[in-house]
């Protein structure tokens, strides 16, 4: 894939932003060296990128998130150098925003800096099999309420539908359609649909373009 400067995955509660934010940093640190992952979910607290902080750091990947994150303190904080994000222009960061509008409020901190720069991709993580976007006409809705929400719009979709580690090749090409539907009635692309690395080489010639995902050890 190709990335700006600042890449922000924004989605439904569960849609899979977390494990697209982490296997994107992988990626791009084959590009760039001055990389960042930056967790600004304050909604969900039980799938963080910092569940991933050892690897990341191994890669040479920085981790910008709450002190809280992956604790059993439930407390809506943010990062103490949040502001790094958009100041320091020399890092590419790959930001993971809190489900629905609710998460989205947290971004709008970072609004003003985001648009005056303007060197940003803002994308919708889709999954079909999730209880409140099954369709096109909803998710849309959903997309609606973040960018109300956070002041920034939308710059394409990535179609993420899966259920879990239960997900068969044809479970994901079920959902091509709905996800090029989000795209037509937002005037929006579909950059990509991510598939667990399991599912690549059966769907590879059949998806494109596809993003292979390996999926993120939760912390115990």
């Amino acid at each position: 894939m190709t990335y700006k400067r600042l890449t922000i995955l924004c989605g439904h509660y569960g849609s899979g932003k977390t494990n697209i934010a982490v296997n994107m940093a992988y990626d791009l640190r084959s590009q760039r060296d001055n990389i960042a992952v930056a967790d600004l979910d304050i909604v969900n607290p039980y799938f963080r990128s910092k569940d991933s902080q050892q690897e990341l750091e191994a890669r040479g990947i920085r981790l910008i998130c709450s002190d809280f994150a992956s604790s059993n303190v439930d407390l809506p904080s943010m990062p103490a150098d949040l502001y790094s994000i958009t100041d320091d222009r020399s890092l590419s960061v790959i930001l993971d925003i809190g489900g629905d509008d609710r998460g989205a409020y947290a971004l709008g901190r970072l609004r003003d800096a985001i648009l005056e720069e303007n060197d940003y991709d803002m994308y919708m993580v889709v999954n079909k099999y999730r209880p409140l976007t099954p369709d096109a006409q909803s998710t849309l809705e959903v997309m609606g309420e973040i960018e109300a929400a956070c002041g920034i719009p939308f710059t394409g979709i990535i179609n993420n539908s899966n259920i879990a580690r239960e997900t068969t090749a044809q479970d994901v090409l079920d959902t091509v359609d709905y996800a090029n539907e989000v795209g037509k009635l937002s005037g929006l692309p579909v950059v990509c649909t991510s598939v667990e690395d399991r599912l690549y080489d059966e769907l590879k010639d059949q998806i494109d373009p596809i993003f292979s995902l390996k999926l993120q050890a939760k912390l115990i």
